[in-house]
């Protein structure tokens, strides 16, 4: 196979219903962490507005979103490089490095660069703590996948820093992918140690997560933790490739409604966990995180599932109604580097604008007022972050990609 810069295929084609759930994943992230901003300049707009599910659902689903692009990365990862190169035995890991590097680098290095420069002229926002590691560690973390390491090492660092922790647990686990599937895959039968590790990462990550350590941020933001999703999204990928194989195309009206029953089951088991409700976590009596996993494998019911019924139905046209969610779900990438600017920036205008006093005689109406506002800047906040992923995916990451790749640019 030539693998030359400009004979490279493109990557796999766009799923409509994982761009929508890379949507909604970006989405809790940017609304989790404008509600945490709020809530440490004094405001709470939870309370009385928001009944404590609907809240859970709006407010506190980031780590559930991180959650789920850990599973879409394996997923799409495995299920790109099983089409461009034939199969997981043929990976090249040259090539598999550098459209990774393309991808990921120049973007990452941008933030890291900006975030530097802001730090340096200790602008509100984005300046150290004395306890937090110092900036040359940070960027040294930054760009080797330790940064998640180093937060639990001493402290969180500043926002826009802390959101970099899911790159090193990606990026690492995609260090030795390649690795594997060359170490592996070319012998007879190396698909089942290769399934075999894949499974070990998914049987850790209940522990990595509650009990393997007592430092709570390493517990959030630990590689095994994470590598649990990513792992599912992979082995979801390799089903994905035989099923599809296997029916050549042939899919009855049977199989069609077993897809979209599995769909279904997928999207309720997603619902449900986001909604948090109490009731959902006595049916856990143990004190290890099942939860996350369970999450990403519905994640994984959605996808193969999803995409098994577009490759079956490849006239079947995206519904108008998703078409918003499935735009930030295509630039989640950028949306996910950048949107703590507009948030830091956004919360400091609202504090300055609205700062927080005492209600007087009009307490109640005062509050409904202060909650409509609030209401009103987070919907503002979270609108804000589209145009700049936008621009930075247009201008930057986009055209950077393809000339890193020797990819054509798009007509």
């Amino acid at each position: 196979m030539d693998t030359t810069p400009s004979a490279l295929p493109e990557a796999t084609q766009r799923f409509d219903t994982i761009d929508v759930l890379r949507g909604f994943s970006i989405l809790a992230v940017v609304l989790l962490h404008t509600w945490l901003r709020l809530f440490m300049a004094g405001y709470d707009i939870r309370r009385p507005a928001f009944p404590p599910m609907l809240a859970h659902l709006i407010f506190f689903n980031g780590g559930n979103g991180v959650t789920v692009f850990f599973t879409i990365s394996g997923f799409l990862i495995t299920l790109t490089s099983l089409r461009r190169f034939g199969s997981l035995s043929a990976v090249k890991a040259s090539t598999f490095y550098r459209i990774r590097f393309a991808r990921i680098a120049p973007l990452l290095a941008l933030i890291v660069a900006l975030l530097s420069v802001l730090a340096l002229l200790h602008a509100p926002g984005f300046q150290f703590e004395a306890r937090s590691a110092p900036l040359w560690r940070a960027v040294i973390a930054a760009f080797t996948f330790h940064l998640n390491w180093l937060e639990a090492r001493f402290w969180f660092l500043p926002a826009n820093w802390n959101v970099m922790w899911s790159l090193s647990v990606e990026e690492m686990f995609y260090l030795f992918f390649p690795i594997f599937c060359v170490a592996l895959l070319r012998f007879r039968k190396g698909m089942i140690p290769f399934i075999a590790i894949l499974l070990a990462f998914v049987a850790m990550g209940p522990f990595a997560r509650t009990v393997w350590s007592s430092n709570e941020i390493w517990l959030e933001e630990s590689y095994l933790g994470g590598m649990d999703g990513i792992a599912l999204g992979c082995i979801a990928a390799l089903l994905t490739q035989h099923l599809a194989t296997r029916q050549a195309g042939l899919w009855t009206a049977a199989h069609r409604r077993a897809l979209l029953l599995v769909q279904w089951i997928g999207a309720i088991l997603l619902v449900v966990i986001s909604l948090g409700p109490s009731w959902l976590w006595k049916l856990n009596p143990t004190k290890f995180d099942f939860w996350g996993t369970l999450l990403s494998l519905s994640a994984c019911f959605v996808m193969i599932s999803s995409v098994l019924r577009q490759a079956g139905e490849p006239s079947r046209s995206p519904g108008l109604i998703t078409a918003p969610i499935r735009w930030y779900g295509r630039h989640s990438y950028e949306i996910y580097l950048t949107h703590e600017f507009i948030v830091i920036c956004g919360v400091l205008l609202f504090t300055h604008w609205h700062p927080n006093t005492t209600p007087g005689k009009d307490g109640l109406a005062q509050h409904q007022l202060d909650l409509l506002h609030m209401a009103m800047w987070t919907m503002g906040i979270v609108l804000l972050t589209a145009p700049l992923g936008w621009l930075t995916a247009t201008f930057f990451s986009e055209p950077m990609n393809r000339r890193l790749r020797g990819a054509k640019p798009p007509r």
